[in-house]
């Protein structure tokens, strides 16, 4: 991690009129001898690094000099925060903008510390959509990143609950979040905020009007807060089941995580079997059908009485396939 270290050290030198070898090795967490050699490198690499003799000396760059990333543009350095995700840059139409950032960005970089681009390619890759899944991009995603970078107004046209009547809405687009493949925008509508999925948008047209931002907003935090309302509101009803030791390490793994870890700490202790009755909410009794079959003989369903008799059902024909 040379490179990073030569980096920072310069960076270092540019923010701070001097630097004993001291200092530099602290920060950058190596020895005072590491620091003469990364001198001599940056020195040898034309990196005009000068060093002061004495008990009050120290390093400091020669003529005020500085890195430049020239003629890097705004939407270039938007983009280049999100080269980690190749894939989204090239749905939302960035990814020439994102090529030329970071060519620029190599320009400006020592000769030795060209590769690093590559370099980093090739050990970390994001790969958002979940597995099983083919990702669709939406035909106007486009037009509604754009609209996100630019801060201006859409008017759109939205369909409810996927297939359902369209509405007209007027949105303020603070952001777009990819979530295991699925595009969302939060945006603000009159006064409140809301997430629309970008796949139910009938049409977007971007106008010429823009939005001023609360500078209060916050994406991640506003996202996590409607992620979590999301997910418990879908959990409209409640199952009443026996678990197993081996059972307990896999609920989670099946429903929803928190809703199991929630369910789990609030159940009394195991019984003499070591089995322990749980409340779990769930989305539906066919959804906790499909989901709490997969722990097989380390489940018994008690409540209610329909599922119960599902499992049994299911029971006997594996009984009847085994036998």
């Amino acid at each position: 991690m040379r490179a990073a270290r030569l980096i920072k050290m310069v960076l270092l030198l540019q923010s701070r009129p001097a630097m004993t070898a001291a200092e530099l090795a602290r920060e950058l967490e190596v020895s005072e001898r590491t620091i003469t050699r990364d001198a001599q490198a940056l020195s040898e690499a034309g990196v005009p690094v000068y060093a002061d003799r004495g008990r009050a000396g120290g390093y400091r760059l020669v003529g005020g000099y500085r890195t430049r990333l020239t003629g890097l543009a705004r939407n270039e350095a938007e983009a280049l925060f999100l080269s980690g995700l190749p894939s989204a840059l090239r749905e939302m139409g960035l990814e020439d903008a994102a090529s030329a950032a970071r060519l620029k960005v190599s320009a400006a970089l020592l000769p030795s510390l060209r590769d690093a681009s590559d370099t980093a390619a090739q050990r970390f890759h994001l790969d958002a959509p979940g597995w099983y899944q083919e990702p669709v991009t939406p035909e106007l995603l486009p037009a509604v990143a754009e609209a996100v970078w630019d801060d201006r107004m859409v008017k759109a046209r939205y369909r409810r609950g996927g297939q359902g009547s369209e509405v007209e809405r007027e949105l303020a687009p603070y952001g777009l979040v990819l979530k295991a493949g699925v595009w969302y925008v939060c945006a603000r509508a009159g006064t409140d905020f809301r997430v629309y999925r970008i796949d139910r948008f009938a049409a977007v047209a971007v106008t010429d009007e823009r939005f001023v931002r609360d500078e209060d907003f916050d994406l991640p935090a506003f996202w996590d807060e409607r992620a979590a309302q999301f997910a418990r509101s879908i959990l409209r009803t409640e199952v009443t089941v026996r678990v197993s030791e081996a059972g307990v390490g896999r609920l989670p793994h099946l429903v929803d995580r928190s809703a199991a870890l929630d369910a789990l700490d609030a159940a009394g202790p195991p019984d003499v079997d070591g089995w322990r009755t749980v409340v779990l909410p769930v989305e539906s009794l066919d959804v906790a059908y499909s989901q709490l079959l997969a722990l097989g003989p380390e489940l018994e369903v008690l409540e209610p009485a329909d599922l119960r008799t599902r499992f049994g059902t299911a029971a006997e024909r594996l009984s009847d396939l085994y036998r």
